[in-house]
């Protein structure tokens, strides 16, 4: 009966077939709450980038929901990601962002850990603790499963997860296309600077939807586009190449992941967009010729946002970067922003993309205060007690037929809000306690549930007027 209740309680907030959201779920902190016991101590967490920690020692303190966790290479240069707290009193073992040690040291009582996660000092040990203390059992908490995925670096805290690859699915088509090299080489990213970090009042969930999908509140940044911020000094971004290119949406119901991408058209020439400085321009044409000839035409599909569910966001192309919504509450959020380049591009290049890449991202950067201004005012008006009667409106392309192509995932090529409705649809299913195993199509609690569509398949969706979070039926949105 228990089960039943919640799970009739869940769905009585997220009804994708209908496309509506209640508000309760960027407002209520009772939901928070159990957020970070179903989805962030279950799901695989973006944590950092192998670039940030070269050599043996090298440290990056990050974050997986609301837990601190310690990003270090060993001496013996493994990767290890650890619970940021000592085992003696709960202490952060380590209170500096980013930096070089042999051992962290707990600055309360002094228990000390390797690198590797051994706790190997504890003062007073032969005079207070005799043999009753087995060093063995009291190394720093590691997660059970991290993975290095073309040099960015996962983990998950729930032992019995998929695998990462499982986990991601299709989506890894469209994260490559973030991480890949330029002209076309698997991985070789690597991390441009420092990591931006700021703090948001409103809840995680608004910005990770409106990267699963949402780009198409060209509105929003009207402003930004007449000032020329882009490349060519003309809009925000470089948006002549995709000007010939088909939009494709892609979303992952079952898994939760959505991603917005272009799809060119055969044989489009390079279109320059550094012309006022070569060396950066010739780099770019070059990168192009390149990808075309190693991939062929998979090389025309190009990314451009995405959401790793549940808080991992991306910009694929320019800026490329890496977002994470850290959940610090229902009304507040900790924003922190990756930008990346290739490895081996020449320093003037990675000097040019950095100054652009302030300039549109980041707590300074003229498109995110738009975002920002958009999710602090929704959240302010959402919060009261009228509000809350009146769910979210997420319908637009309910019940159309969608395009066939080449391309995983649920397909769209127009503008629509399925990835939003799969990006909640996987929220409820965490949030029900029935988290579909991807390998098996099995959720946790025995019930089967649908396989995840095929590449380019059509999965007609349909209309209604359904009952609002209370219960009742309601006309608007």
């Amino acid at each position: 009966m228990a089960r039943t209740a919640k799970h009739d309680a869940i769905h009585a907030l997220v009804d994708v077939k209908q496309g509506l959201v209640s508000r309760e779920l960027f407002v209520n902190e009772d939901l928070y709450q159990q957020e970070q016991e179903q989805l962030f101590a279950h799901c695989w967490l973006f944590v950092g980038h192998e670039s940030q920690i070269p050599k043996p020692g090298d440290y990056f303190v990050s974050g997986m929901g609301e837990e601190s966790v310690i990003l270090t290479r060993d001496q013996e240069q493994k990767i290890h990601v650890f619970l940021n707290t000592c085992r003696h009193r709960g202490m952060k073992v380590c209170r500096y962002d980013e930096g070089n040690t042999p051992v962290f040291t707990c600055p309360y009582h002094g228990w000390s850990y390797a690198t590797d996660g051994r706790l190997v000092g504890v003062p007073y040990f032969r005079e207070c603790y005799g043999e009753q203390l087995d060093k063995g059992e009291w190394g720093l908490v590691e997660v059970p499963q991290l993975m290095n995925y073309k040099g960015t670096i996962w983990a998950t805290w729930d032992e019995a997860a998929p695998p990462f690859a499982e986990y991601l699915g299709g989506m890894k088509v469209y994260l490559d296309t973030l991480l890949d090299c330029r002209d076309g080489r698997e991985g070789g990213s690597e991390v441009l600077g420092g990591v931006q970090k700021w703090v948001m009042p409103s809840n995680w969930k608004f910005a990770a939807e409106n990267f699963a999908g949402d780009a198409y509140h060209n509105i929003s940044h009207r402003s930004v586009d007449l000032a020329g911020i882009g490349p060519s000094g003309a809009g925000r971004r470089d948006t002549a190449e995709r000007s010939t290119a088909q939009r494709l949406g892609a979303s992952f119901p079952d898994l939760g992941h959505g991603a917005v991408s272009f799809l060119q058209l055969d044989d489009i020439p390079y279109t320059p967009s550094y012309q006022n400085t070569p060396i950066v321009e010739e780099y770019f044409r070059h990168c192009y010729e390149e990808r075309k000839r190693r991939l062929g035409k998979d090389a025309r599909l190009l990314g451009l946002v995405g959401n790793v569910f549940p808080n991992t966001a991306y910009l694929a192309r320019q800026p490329r970067s890496i977002a994470v919504w850290h959940p610090r509450g229902a009304l507040r959020t900790e924003a922190w922003r990756w930008f990346l380049v290739d490895a081996d591009a020449p320093s003037e290049v990675k000097d040019v993309l950095r100054h652009y890449y302030l300039r549109y991202s980041g707590p300074a950067g003229m498109t995110e205060q738009d975002d920002m201004e958009n999710w602090n005012y929704a959240t302010l008006a959402s919060k009261g007690v009228i509000a809350r009667r009146y769910s979210y409106n997420y319908q637009m392309g309910l019940g159309q037929d969608y395009g066939t192509y080449d391309s995983p995932g649920v397909l769209t090529d127009r503008i629509a809000e399925q990835n939003q409705r799969g990006f909640y649809e996987r929220w409820a299913a965490y949030m029900d306690g029935a988290r579909t195993d991807p390998r098996n199509g099995r959720r946790n609690d025995g019930r089967a549930t649908r396989k995840s569509a095929r590449p380019g398949a059509h999965r007609p969706e349909s209309r209604g007027k359904p009952p609002d979070a209370d219960g009742r039926s309601h006309s608007g949105g």
